[in-house]
């Protein structure tokens, strides 16, 4: 997801189940969910009911389905029975979860139909938009999705789901997938069925109802792409988010086939500035009227690649779906406008970067952040992941650097992975032990801070530079510096180093990182 300045308020192996990754200890794989879900207009109360079809991993007495209880505050879910097969089984609710009681054998695969209501604590926005019409929209990142759906709600444990969205007939019903289905009902009411047949995360499963304008811009590769707004944005809407059509096939060129049978783009209620929902994209209300919603839907739409179909197999290693979604988009900025704005780009997120280590100093991949992953949308995940990835794309080479990301998306696509998963498919294309690599940036906190000093000397014509890093621990990298225009690089590979370059006849022009591509600071001393 992109946060929100001001609004946040808070690739060569084809994927087998064996990549799939459940939380550690697991009773149970869910297979598929279908959602019925009914809506009414007078309450924020919804009516439920869950089909979860599971596979057991062991042979529990019990095993849980994640669902906040209903609070003291009236917000929360009540479970008014489970059954399977036709026959109530027993349950018990806690604070976070259903118990469900059974005897089940390993490998065993069962449907449970669980029967709730309430008005959702969380996960299931239900207001008024900016125009004060109502609407609902599904919010889930990270692990919101149980405060409205009974469910597995972590990322490891991805499911194929169906959403059977009943509501009165005046609204418009987007979710994942594909639409089904569309009936009548008594009462002015209307059912959807949207149908998603990929295995997604609950982070990125969502119902959006509102009153919407729709439009159908393109297809990619048969691949239909859609917009949707509220009526009054649709003028500004339709034509602002048109350059998704632009984003999607330059993704499925450089990465590879996208994993989903649509693309919408839906203007919402959303705590960020856009949530990668799978196939099914929220963006914030004022989306469609910002200067910056090409990089906003470039940022998401990557995600459909990295965070969506590769999903993480926990929050920890959050910068392969962030990190990963904000590198793509420097490159299709990139790519599109020239090499000066990545560099633009890099400069402005490096300066973010070591701002952010000022007021929390850890690593990128951070596991000390227990339950609340709020904390883990910082410029560690952001911007220092989409930093890595750089480095390393200068590092192997954009032939391996791309082939590895294509390998890499292709091996796990549909599964989970985690940073060691992605350095094992990138050592293998490049040939390189990334081990160090991977180690410094990001499971050590911190960056370089160099200070660099150079002389020249008119009778020999020669630069005398020396480096000397400042910060503790010490890292490996090379450090490009520009004299006259002619490029040179500095290993460094301890704590100093010094080099003797050949110059002109006139003091030089040196300047250290020309091409931005270190992620350090440094101060710069001519002798």
């Amino acid at each position: 997801m992109k946060k929100l300045r001001l609004y946040f308020f808070a690739g060569c192996a084809l994927f087998t189940l064996s990549a799939r990754a459940q939380a550690p200890d697991a009773p149970i794989d869910v297979l598929h969910y279908g959602f019925n879900i009914v809506l009414n207009d007078a309450n924020n109360n919804i009516k439920g009911k869950a089909d979860v079809t599971v596979k057991f991993l062991k042979s529990p007495g019990k095993f849980k389905i994640n669902l906040v209880k209903k609070k003291p505050n009236g917000t929360g879910m009540t479970v008014s029975r489970v059954v399977e097969n036709g026959k109530a089984v027993r349950f018990k609710q806690d604070s976070d979860a259903v118990n469900i009681y059974t005897s089940a054998k390993t490998n065993s695969r069962k449907t449970y139909n669980i029967y709730y209501q309430g008005i959702p604590a969380d996960g299931l926005i239900i207001s008024t938009n900016k125009f004060g019409k109502r609407t609902f929209f599904g919010d889930n990142w990270p692990n919101r999705a149980h405060n409205w759906l009974p469910c597995v709600d972590e990322p490891a444990d991805k499911a194929s789901v169906d959403f059977m969205v009943t509501a009165p007939d005046h609204y418009q019903v987007i979710a994942n997938g594909l639409k089904t289905g569309e009936s009548v009902l008594p009462g002015q009411l209307i059912k959807t069925h949207w149908s998603e047949t990929a295995q997604l995360p609950t982070k990125v499963m969502v119902i959006g109802v509102a009153d919407f304008a729709v439009d159908h811009p393109r297809d990619v590769s048969d691949i239909p792409v859609y917009t949707y707004v509220f009526p009054e944005s649709a003028n500004v809407g339709f034509k602002s988010y048109a350059v998704a059509g632009e984003i999607l096939p330059f993704y499925m060129d450089k990465i590879g086939p996208y994993a989903y049978k649509k693309l919408a783009n839906v203007q919402s209620k959303t705590i960020f500035g856009g949530m990668e929902n799978a196939s099914c994209i929220f963006y914030f209300e004022d989306s469609p009227y910002s200067k910056g919603i090409e990089e906003l839907m470039a940022h998401e739409i990557a995600h459909q690649w990295f965070g969506d179909a590769v999903s993480e197999k926990d929050f920890h290693h959050l910068w392969l779906s962030e990190g990963f979604a904000t590198y793509l988009t420097n490159y299709y900025l990139e790519s599109k406008y020239g090499i000066d704005t990545l560099k633009k780009r890099l400069t402005a997120d490096r300066a973010k970067i070591i701002s952010f280590e000022k007021r929390r100093f850890t690593p990128v991949v951070d596991t000390t952040v227990k339950a609340d992953y709020m904390p883990l949308l910082n410029a560690n995940s952001y911007e220092k992941g989409s930093w890595v990835l750089h480095m390393l794309r200068r590092k192997i080479g954009d032939g391996a650097f791309w082939k590895g990301l294509n390998t890499y998306y292709l091996k796990y696509q549909g599964a989970n992975a985690n940073t060691e998963d992605f350095r094992q498919v990138m050592e293998g294309i490049s040939g390189q032990n990334l081990k160090p690599f991977f180690h410094q940036w990001l499971n050590t906190a911190g960056h370089p801070d160099l200070a660099v000093k150079w002389t020249y000397d008119p009778k020999t014509r020669i630069v005398d530079i020396s480096v000397d890093q400042k910060q503790v621990p010490l890292y490996t990298f090379p450090l490009e510096v520009e004299i006259d225009g002619d490029l040179h690089t500095i290993d460094m590979t301890g704590k100093s180093a010094t080099v003797h370059i050949a110059a002109g006849k006139k003091t030089p022009v040196v300047v250290v990182d020309p091409n931005v591509n270190l992620l350090a600071s440094y101060t710069v001393n001519a002798g």
